[in-house]
């Protein structure tokens, strides 16, 4: 019997071109960073235990409501548009911060003027939305 040379006389490939290899690691690289800003970060949803050294949220911030008729709310108390600045300022204390929890019908004028006091105050501005987009 005679047997079968299967032996080429070509040299196998020692150098790689990287170049297709580059290619797709930069698409899989735009892939994945433009999908990670569409991803909605919800969280998982516990009940935590109480604790006596943990902060409840709202003594971090000053809550201030606008409704839609123009009336104020710091802190869940009412208050007149003139006495927006004191009622702030007694309820600011240690807290650097100012939720904005405007209604969807309360004017820009509205937020203008509670930005402007929180900046004469120097906190920072929130502004508390819902989650989702209401497309008309």
């Amino acid at each position: 019997m005679s047997s079968i040379n299967f032996s080429t006389s070509k040299k196998p490939l020692t150098a790689y071109s990287l170049a297709g290899l580059a290619d797709i690691v930069l698409l899989l690289l735009i892939f994945f960073l433009l999908t990670s800003s569409f991803i909605p970060q919800f969280g998982i949803q516990v009940n935590l235990p109480q604790a006596s050294a943990s902060a409840p949220m709202e003594e971090q911030y000053v809550t201030v409501s606008i409704t839609d008729d123009g009336r104020f709310y710091v802190d869940q108390r009412q208050v007149p548009r003139e006495g927006l600045l004191d009622a702030i300022r007694e309820a600011r204390g240690t807290r650097a911060a100012l939720v904005l929890r405007a209604d969807r019908e309360a004017t820009v004028g509205d937020f203008a003027r509670v930005a402007a006091i929180a900046k004469a105050l120097n906190l920072r501005v929130l502004m508390a939305t819902e989650r989702g987009l209401e497309l008309p």
